[in-house]
């Protein structure tokens, strides 16, 4: 099973205000567990850099004058996807401006279905605390020390890590050894008794045959 863990970096917080995508990364998952492969880009806004994001992701007007725009980049972006399920902590939000830059490319929007979003699965296995990235890293006790500011592939591996978690870890239900197997076998020592015996006696015979003289017109008489 295929699926992409995916983080945007932005200029803000709503694209119907002119905010634009800065970063996209992707790592890529195979039955939940990451297997190396990812996709990372810096992207050119084409604006300026409000100082609130800047603080956020430290990603300034200067850094990103030289990098691609999303036209640019958008078939390479999309062929890495595919068809995968998007795997998005707090979703709707990097759904919005992905789907804003496809649109003024004029290319298809990304289909609501894809999106898995952790915070909701968190929402629903810890309602009442926090669910942030970061508190579920230290729910998990995933290691934050990469993480000095909010880049996309740093964001992306730590998601990978918590949404494996999330599902239930890399044994879920049981433990398995080295080899894939069961780690513990447990044998149980039953007594060992004879067969039951299952014919019936001669008392019981007679028993049933008086019991179907009872029966009015019973089924098996009419063959």
């Amino acid at each position: 099973m295929r699926e992409i863990v995916l983080d945007t970096e932005t200029t803000g917080l709503d694209p119907l205000m002119g905010h634009r995508l800065v970063e996209i990364g992707c790592v890529e998952l195979v039955n939940h567990l990451p297997t190396g492969r990812h996709w990372h880009t810096f992207i050119n806004p084409q604006r300026d850099m409000p100082n609130e994001a800047y603080e956020v992701h430290g990603l300034s007007e200067h850094f990103l004058s030289d990098k691609p725009l999303f036209e640019a980049i958008c078939d390479e972006f999309l062929a890495f996807i595919g068809d995968a399920p998007l795997i998005i902590h707090n979703g709707a939000f990097d759904m919005g401006f992905l789907n804003a830059e496809l649109q003024r490319c004029k290319r298809l929007a990304l289909p609501m279905e894809r999106l898995v979003c952790t915070l909701e699965l968190a929402r629903k296995r810890f309602s009442g605390g926090s669910n942030s990235l970061d508190s579920l890293c230290r729910r998990f006790g995933i290691d934050l020390s990469v993480r000095t500011k909010h880049g996309a592939i740093v964001d992306c591996e730590l998601l990978a890590e918590v949404y494996l978690e999330l599902c239930g870890g890399r044994q879920p239900g049981f433990l398995l050894g080295a080899t894939g197997s069961a780690s513990t076998v447990i044998v149980v020592d039953r007594p060992h008794r004879p067969a039951r015996p299952h014919a019936p006696s001669d008392d019981e015979l007679a028993a049933h045959a008086a019991f179907i003289e009872k029966l009015s017109d019973p089924l098996w008489r009419l063959a």
